[in-house]
């Protein structure tokens, strides 16, 4: 009798996780009636981030004589042109806009021939500033520069999958799919090149329009907005619903919730029959199964993130999405787990805490709420207990420490204090010990050498550990039960690439390790009890690089991968860290 991991088949967070699409067919569109006039969907100067996953529906009505307006607030009969994002018959795929309502001087559109009619593609407009970029599929298609304001149409519907009116309106409609589609003004979430979400989208702050999401329900909208299906002719037939499962392999299902980006996904226990077979998976047998590490979050210039990634530490590449945290304060908030479950706390000056299911991919859903509000914090665990501990409730500096038991949703516990408090410390543990060690005390100078230690199944204030070797702010840590492992990070500029290390049972001084493969402050580090990986960070510059080390041998870090998005990630978990293995 073997054993096969079969009590799970999920496919939440793979390809199935986006699983609505509205299928357009003759001429109609679906038009967001929003009862003030629209007037969410006015960009003024603000960034924005406009995107959808489209697919033209194979060679059938993609005739290159025809326009694609896939989000359009455009009205050329009356000259009321606001802005809108189309593939047109010429080829280019963009973003066309206008300043006054007539002219079309604000566009940033870029020639582009889908390889593939029969594939999805996702397409992002996001304006930063005074520059518009393109996107498909996460590849920077083109940019170019706009000044001023998109002129103010307050009169007419914002349209998806059509154009409002004009001479040839009914040319312009979209002959394939649309999912997924999202307006985001106030924020241009993506700043470079990403891998596209494989995950529904959620409603983030500053959305003002999600929808396209229901294989069942064209009109469903996620901000409360009401949409309407709209028809040219009585002979025409309405937008119809249907699934959506991008980059899915040959062969694999689009009609169920089963499967993942990758096929069918076992992950369970089960039996099976000694008549049957399976091919065993390769990799590190102590570690298999074990070691999937989640950065949630983060801050990239300008902006707090929401996104999830997550790798299989013992494995080297880039990581994947997992999914988005529910607003962007959390993303200066930081994270801990058990073997199954992650929660993120904190953030932007809230106190909000949140999990996900580590062995699945999703968004994130509400744990309860920390005792204090304040970002900048630091989390550390066993397989039973979550510690939040410092950060700022701007200005002031925190010395709270929060506990909260993983298994059992809601609020924090008061746990104790730190000797001194700050924010942006580097944390170990093992499964009974927690170390905080460095950080931001808030005062000149802005870094601190100290090394706090807690009990973890035992409130109280922490205690002098020992010191780093030079005062630090911005670090991380990974450990493996016995040995803790510092990137001591550092402010900007002046970040250095050192390591030192801890044995977290004994009290004293940090040792030397080696160095960073690139020197990073404010990275996220995690451990599978073996291998320390750190990811993301800034020093000369922000990152999105993964580096690893293996915890028990002395020496400097190497290469790993890239997160999904440059970013500072604050802090990062795992369902086999130092505490658990």
């Amino acid at each position: 009798m073997g054993i096969l991991r079969a009590d799970r088949i999920t496919g939440l967070g793979g390809a199935n996780a986006i699983k609505g699409s509205v299928e357009m067919r003759g001429r109609q569109n679906i038009r967001a009636e929003i009862v003030d006039g629209n007037a969410d969907f006015n960009l003024g100067s603000s960034d924005y981030t406009v995107e959808c996953w489209y697919h033209r529906g194979g060679t059938s009505g993609t005739s290159a004589s025809y326009d694609q307006d896939l989000v359009m607030l455009w009205n050329n009969t009356n000259n009321r042109r606001s802005w809108g994002l189309f593939y047109d018959a010429d080829g280019n795929l963009g973003l066309i806009g206008s300043s006054d309502g007539s002219n079309s001087d604000m566009g940033s559109f870029h020639s582009y021939t889908f390889p593939d009619n029969n594939l999805w593609y996702h397409i992002a407009a996001v304006r930063i500033s005074n520059t518009v970029t393109i996107y498909v599929n996460g590849v920077v298609l083109g940019s170019a520069t706009v000044s001023g304001s998109y002129y103010k149409n307050t009169q007419d519907n914002l349209v998806i999958g059509g154009q409002l009116s004009g001479t040839d309106y009914d040319n312009k409609i979209v002959r394939g799919s649309l999912s997924n589609v999202r307006i985001i003004i106030g924020d241009g979430i993506y700043t470079g090149a990403f891998t596209p979400p494989t995950h529904e989208l959620t409603v983030t702050p500053n959305t003002k329009l999600l929808c396209c999401q229901s294989p069942s329900n064209i009109l469903q909208e996620a901000t409360g907005k009401k949409l309407i299906a709209y028809r040219s002719t009585l002979n025409d037939s309405f937008a119809k619903s249907s699934t959506f499962t991008p980059n899915t392999p040959i062969g694999f299902s689009t009609t169920t919730n089963v499967g993942s980006q990758y096929g069918t996904t076992f992950d369970g226990f089960g039996s099976f029959a000694t008549s049957t077979y399976m091919f065993p998976p390769g990799g590190n047998t102590r570690e298999r199964n074990r070691g999937r590490a989640l950065w949630m979050g983060g801050y990239s210039p300008s902006n707090y993130r929401t996104m999830i990634d997550f790798v299989n530490i013992q494995s080297t590449g880039n990581a994947q999405d997992f999914g988005e945290l529910s607003q962007t304060g959390l993303g200066e908030g930081s994270e801990c787990a058990s073997s199954t479950r992650a929660v993120q706390g904190g953030g932007s000056l809230i106190n909000v805490m949140e999990f996900v299911t580590i062995a699945d991919t999703s968004n994130t859903t509400d744990f309860g709420d920390l005792t204090v509000s304040r970002r900048s914090l630091d989390a550390l665990s066993n397989d039973t207990r979550g510690i939040w501990a410092g950060g700022t409730t701007n200005p002031a500096m925190s010395d709270v420490i929060d506990f909260a038991t993983i298994a059992t949703t809601g609020n924090a516990t008061d746990f104790g204090n730190l000797t001194v408090g700050r924010r942006n410390m580097g944390t170990v543990a093992s499964p009974t010990r927690g170390v905080f060690a460095g950080g931001n005390p808030g005062s000149s100078p802005l870094t601190d050498d100290t090394m706090d230690y807690i009990t973890i199944g035992s409130a109280g204030n922490a205690i002098d550990f020992g010191n780093l070797s030079g005062t630090y702010r911005e670090g991380a840590g990974c450990s493996n039960g016995t040995r803790g492992v510092f990137n001591v990070g550092g402010p900007g500029a002046d970040t250095v690439n050192t390591m030192e290390f801890i044995t977290i049972a004994t009290t004293g001084n940090t040792t030397d390790y080696g160095d960073l493969f690139y020197a990073v402050g404010n990275a996220g580090g995690t451990s599978n009890g073996t291998r320390g990986v750190f990811g993301g960070g800034a020093g000369a510059a922000y990152t999105n690089i993964i580096q690893f080390i293996t915890i028990s041998t002395l020496g400097d870090a190497a290469d790993f991968g890239d997160l999904t998005f440059t970013r500072i990630p604050y802090g990062a978990t795992s369902d086999s860290h130092g505490g658990l293995s």
